[in-house]
């Protein structure tokens, strides 16, 4: 009986590693969006806006959930006196999740 559970266990363990994946990807895509917005809020030129993109994808490895990636821009605009609200920050980060979800599971 017990070995009839086992396929079962082994197609859960995959589910859940591909919703981690996919998870990842997500998070990983919606700060990418999030750096480039900045970058054009800030006025850089575009080959800058790329490796600014990847700074904000990369802050997102430091601790699980948001804070870090929240910490790291709201310091970047604070250094450069942007008009952009941490509330701001939030709403984008929300539409952003929204879009890459979108783009990685349709």
């Amino acid at each position: 009986m017990a070995d009839s559970f086992e396929p079962n266990a082994s197609s859960n363990e995959t589910q859940f590693k591909l919703d981690a994946e996919t998870e990842f990807k997500v998070a990983a895509r919606r700060n990418k969006y999030l750096g480039l917005w900045l970058a054009e809020r800030f006025g850089l030129p575009s080959a800058e806006s790329d490796a600014y993109a990847k700074e904000v994808v990369l802050s997102d490895l430091e601790e699980a959930g948001d804070e870090d990636v929240i910490r790291k821009v709201m310091k970047d605009i604070d250094e450069r006196d942007a008009p952009i609200t941490e509330e701001n920050v939030r709403e984008k980060l929300i539409e952003f999740y929204e879009v890459a979800t979108r783009e990685l599971t349709d």
